[in-house]
């Protein structure tokens, strides 16, 4: 379907040229999310700078029965963005307020453009922070994160974006906008069922999150293994123990040369695996937490344990591992990242699994995981000039993400269904459930107007790929 004659001088009578992007050149840069391997160019993007102007788009499109597709700041990981047989896009960008900070209730309501990072910044003077801490989350907005349920390394203790919402403003596929809450605890949890709906029921434009005081103290450490086999034992062994460290991340040995290459941290090259292990609370408690970890690390083959101390040193070892994915470009020049999730005890064997697939697919496949929750990232290296590596890359992700469903576990723990797996929705739910989800996606969305061909398998759900550009996430 094409923008019908004159809804582009309509929509710029809304939002105002600053709010239209036009032009070939300009239309490129949403073609994609952040590291998706297909593409689609939209042809029109429209970026309102209030909800008021989300409204009266969303309305126009309604009244012309023109499909359009929601954006934040484009760092999704599955193509829930991505343009698929949809005309028009709506991007949240330009909506970057923090409408209010409340210390006493410890909250902060802040638009849909708001990024992620800038919430914690603006409220550490109150000694608060925002826990989910996407990889991304110094350019990832809150919106997106809403629409994807983002999670991160410290949400294995503090949970992911449902757990720290309290209520949302969304704008209809009608153009109504509503304030969904959650604080009262009583009726439907209608703002529960947005978050990670990946924008298939309305446009987000703003959200009320929850605040947590900073902990009074911090231990890091970092446990040399000699195998990924040996770093998974020890995240059982920990939370088997009753331990619950606020983060608990792997990186194997070609995340560590890349990484060690990048930043300089002090990594051991010789390493088969480290593990990344944060603990937070009452200072009082937690030197004897932290030597707990440290012997289970220990009985589970740790030849090494350095302590991270310094608020530096803790600062550039975390900044490392969440610039692990831009780091790998230095052992490939591309690399796709999938997601998926296992139960924590179950990590050997789906790490065998990736040994194996890397084998018979010929590639590399570097293994990086919030370890503590299951959630793999295998990075999948290659070149992208080559076809047949390319076709390659896209068999071994599909196969590593039914070897998860195997095992007991999920094609995805936070970058989502989008458009990137859609093939596996069958694979994870029956009919009955599947048809469940299109009646609740029906009840927001009748005409499926709002991002269409996306989450729920569809016949126009796929798009032709094309050559990939060297990116990943996570």
């Amino acid at each position: 379907m094409s923008v019908p004659e004159g809804l582009e001088r309509r929509l710029g009578a809304i939002v105002g040229e600053a709010g239209m992007v036009r032009g070939r050149a300009g239309l490129k840069t949403y073609e994609c999310d952040g590291y998706t391997l297909e593409r689609s160019v939209p042809e029109l993007v429209v970026l309102p700078a209030t909800t008021d102007e989300v409204a009266r788009v969303v309305g126009l499109l309604c009244a012309e029965a023109v499909p359009y597709v929601p954006r934040g700041a484009g760092t999704g990981v599955s193509g829930g963005c991505l343009p698929v047989d949809i005309p028009v896009m709506v991007g949240t960008s330009r909506m970057r307020a923090i409408r209010e900070i409340d210390p006493a209730n410890r909250t902060a309501t802040v638009e849909a453009g708001c990024v992620n990072l800038a919430v914690t910044r603006a409220v550490d003077g109150d000694g608060l922070y925002y826990a989910p801490d996407p990889s991304s989350q110094s350019a990832c907005t809150i919106g997106g994160n809403v629409a994807e349920n983002s999670g991160g390394p410290h949400t294995l203790k503090y949970g992911v974006t449902v757990n720290h919402v309290l209520g949302v403003e969304i704008v209809l596929p009608d153009g109504r906008v509503e304030w969904l809450e959650r604080e009262t605890g009583a009726g439907l949890d209608l703002a529960g069922v947005v978050i990670g709906a990946e924008g298939t029921l309305g446009i987000v434009t703003a959200a009320k999150l929850r605040l947590l005081a900073k902990p009074e103290a911090v231990a890091t450490r970092l446990a040399v293994f000699e195998s990924v086999a040996e770093a998974c034992e020890a995240v059982s062994t920990i939370i088997a123990a009753g331990i619950v460290p606020a983060a608990l991340e792997m990186m194997d040995a070609l995340v560590i040369e890349a990484v060690e290459a990048a930043y300089n941290f002090g990594f051991p090259d010789d390493a088969g695996a480290v593990l990344l292990i944060e603990l937070d609370g009452l200072a009082a408690g937690l030197p004897a937490l932290a030597a707990r970890v440290e012997q289970a690390c220990t009985a589970c083959g740790a030849r090494e344990i350095r302590r991270a101390d310094d608020p530096e040193q803790r600062e550039l070892l975390w900044r490392s591992r969440k610039r692990a994915f831009g780091a790998m470009g230095r052992l490939a020049p591309s690399y796709c990242t999938q997601d998926g999730v296992v139960p924590r005890s179950r990590l050997p064997e789906v790490v065998e699994r990736i040994a194996a697939i890397s084998e018979r697919h010929r590639l590399r496949i570097a293994n990086l995981m919030h370890a503590g929750d299951g959630n793999i990232h295998p990075l999948i290296l290659y070149d992208k000039s080559n076809d047949d590596e390319v076709e390659r890359v896209l068999m071994a992700g599909h196969e590593i993400l039914l070897g998860c469903l195997e095992l007991g576990g999920s094609v995805t723990g936070e970058h989502g269904i989008g458009v990137e797996k859609l093939a596996l929705m069958p694979e994870s739910f029956d009919a009955d459930t599947l048809a469940a989800m299109a009646d609740l996606r029906a009840a927001f969305n009748p005409e499926n107007l709002c991002n269409p061909h996306k989450v729920l398998p569809s016949e126009r759900g796929c798009v032709e790929v094309r050559r990939p550009r060297p990116r990943g996430g996570g």
